[in-house]
């Protein structure tokens, strides 16, 4: 039996647990105290319009510029589905099923906090989904990042109304012909429902989920890989001292050199005199690079945990206090910024790792050029440090911050956007650029390593080493390449 994560308001959900979630493929369930809120907010909200003859935001009027439009009583109901219709304008190319997961995720964490006014039947069934893998056909262009990711959560959303397309037992199929498989209803959205699950940033927080867990574990190659080739290109192990970056303790500072000498703990290679006197800022100053990365991590990482444990839409309902809200909790602003900044930093990644591959093929420290025994007839790994250098400049072109825009919208009622879905969406393109860049990194060290034998790295890199020539052979002369990066990408998702 799949292990359960239960989501309450008073568990935090953390990138971890998310991380865990995912590939444990745990399934989900909702708590009392959830199912207890969910409950009295929509009563509350029942008997509110109920007794209230003033518009209710989004409730009892039309959205965005339209909110002076009074709606009837009996068309509450058309009005959410209309809603849900009208919005859903995704375009471009699909979302990954990993991300599409996460915002089924994300979604029924910001609605169980009982701030919605949603029906509890709606939550469970955006459960139900999660736990079958039904997975909503999203799209990746449409969000502006204010006023939720309206487009893209239409798009999610549209199944429920048995609108829509969704990956259900592997295959895209319409949404009515899963509903029908599955012997489920389509919801009759009540009034409200339409908009808290189309308001929100669940499109743009997810994207940020996932780019951290991959950014991490990112993070750790880059460490691993780096030492590798610190090794590999005969470099000095001085500037990994505890002493030199202590004095600037910056924490993902010394994280990171602590890491490198462990990776070398025990290196023939490492422990040999040294002709020069220091090396190149791509090897020498692995801790302070790596390190900015490792503290922008930790800084998104709190931004990020704040977010998707927080109900997003609009208005928000307090019961308790008996108050109806029509804020900007929508709006991406404080994930768009940070997220922006993710993407600097595994681009940084991937940009000095570019440098130490160039290094390596230099022909220098006793390396042939090239790293191949004859030049010349062979291009031996000219041309691999050219693909990775055409990587890091596409990842530097999508490190301009799309939310430093602003395009106003709605008739000049949503004035100011935050372009945050096209933060999120950009982070994952330069996490993808990263990983390349690092396998084709780890494709140079592993050559230069073997022509510096009987010499042998730690007893840790040489297992590692050994797994990876399994995969990728050391090779004599030229060689079709582009299979060889691809079976490097593929060993760095798998050993890790």
């Amino acid at each position: 039996m799949k292990q359960t994560y239960t989501i309450s308001p008073d568990k935090k959900l953390t990138i971890t647990d998310v991380e865990e979630i995912l590939r444990d493929n745990k399934k989900i369930k909702l708590s009392a105290a959830s199912c207890n809120r969910i409950e009295r907010c929509r009563k509350y909200l029942d008997a509110k319009m109920a007794e209230c003859d003033t518009p209710i935001y989004g409730i009892t009027t039309g959205f965005g510029s339209l909110c002076n439009i009074s709606i009837g009583e009996q068309d509450l109901s058309q009005l959410q589905k209309n809603l849900v219709m009208s919005h859903a304008c995704g375009c471009g190319d699909t979302v990954e099923p990993e991300v599409v997961k996460v915002m089924l995720l994300t979604k029924v964490m910001s609605l169980q906090f009982g701030n919605s006014g949603v029906q509890l039947q709606t939550v469970q069934r955006l459960v139900d989904f999660f736990n079958n893998d039904i997975l909503p056909i999203v799209y990746q262009q449409g969000s502006l990042g204010a006023s939720g990711d309206l487009a893209p959560l239409a798009n999610l959303c549209l199944p429920l109304l048995g609108l829509g397309e969704v990956i259900f037992k592997g295959e895209k199929v319409p949404a009515s012909e899963m509903l029908s498989a599955m012997g489920w209803e389509p919801i009759t959205l009540q009034s409200k429902e339409g908009l808290a699950l189309l308001n929100g940033t669940q499109f743009m927080s997810s994207h940020a989920v996932v780019g951290l867990i991959r950014a991490r574990r990112l993070n750790r190659l880059a460490d691993k890989i780096g030492a590798l080739s610190l090794d590999a290109f005969d470099g000095r192990i001085e500037p990994f001292g505890d002493e030199v970056n202590a004095v600037r303790p910056h924490p993902g500072q010394l994280a990171t050199a602590r890491a490198v000498r462990h990776h070398l703990e025990g290196s023939e290679l490492i422990k040999q005199p040294k002709k020069h006197v220091q090396d190149p800022y791509s090897f020498r100053c692995m801790p302070q690079v790596h390190g900015a990365a490792k503290d922008t991590l930790a800084y998104v990482t709190s931004v990020i945990e704040i977010e998707i444990n927080s109900p997003t839409d609009n208005p928000t309902v307090f019961p308790d206090e008996d108050i109806i809200v029509s804020a900007g909790n929508f709006h991406g602003e404080p994930i768009a910024l940070p997220i922006d900044f993710l993407s600097i930093a595994v681009a940084e990644l991937g940009s000095i790792s570019e440098r130490r591959i160039f290094r390596l093929i230099s022909g220098t420290r006793g390396l042939p050029s090239f790293l191949v025994a004859n030049p010349g007839l062979n291009s031996g790994f000219m041309i691999p440090q050219y693909a990775a250098a055409s990587i890091v400049n596409q990842s530097k072109g999508l490190c301009w911050p799309t939310s430093c825009d602003t395009i106003p919208s709605s008739q000049g009622q949503e004035d100011h956007v935050s372009m945050g879905g096209n933060s999120a969406t950009k982070l994952l393109r330069i996490v993808d650029n990263t990983e390349r860049v690092l396998a084709i990194e780890l494709f140079n060290a592993a050559q230069a390593l073997d022509m510096r034998r009987p010499l042998k790295t730690s007893p840790e890199l040489e297992k590692w080493h050994a797994q990876y020539r399994e995969k990728v052979p050391f090779l004599v002369n030229d060689s079709v390449m582009y299979p060889l990066i691809a079976a490097s990408v593929e060993f760095i998702r798998n050993n890790p």
